[in-house]
């Protein structure tokens, strides 16, 4: 069976965020063994000094690539990382799934990623050109997945 690891830095506050979450987590288990790894966001005094908030991300990136499974197909969820739409992300999870049978999403904090995550990752992947709140994007991320699955899997959930 696929592993799917979703690596997450910050804490998942609302409680409908956390619902969806575990909505589409039980939905995806249908395709897939889920884990979650969810790590402390970096304290940062100044959000104005941007070399405090690049010691952060440095500091994240540690334990992101600590966490991430060995030999997994790593996608980096970034502002500047391609857009598809559904059925080409779904052929690249396919591909993903075929030859390594991992994959592991990486959310960074609301600051982003540092650039030795993203260089580590096979995929910089964006969501949308939209700024969204940053808690949002895990429950999203998670729909991708399952509405990316279904489409390998032939179901029509994705129309």
């Amino acid at each position: 069976m696929v592993n799917v690891t979703f690596i997450s830095v910050g804490t998942l506050k609302e409680g409908y965020l956390k619902e969806a979450c575990a909505e589409y987590k039980k939905r995806l288990m249908q395709y897939a063994r889920v884990d979650e790894i969810n790590l402390k966001e970096e304290s940062i005094r100044n959000e104005d000094d941007a070399s405090e908030i690049e010691r952060a991300l440095a500091a994240e990136g540690e334990k992101i690539l600590a966490a991430t499974p060995k030999d997994s197909y790593k996608i980096a969820m970034c502002v500047e990382g391609t857009q598809y739409d559904s059925p080409a992300l779904a052929q690249i999870i396919s591909r993903a799934v075929d030859e390594s049978g991992k994959i592991t999403l990486i959310i960074g904090s609301s600051h982003g990623l540092a650039d030795t995550v993203k260089r580590k990752c096979d995929l910089r992947l964006s969501i949308s050109k939209l700024t969204f709140p940053h808690q949002l994007i895990r429950p999203v991320l998670y729909e991708v997945m399952y509405r990316s699955f279904t489409i390998i899997s032939g179901k029509k959930y994705h129309k």
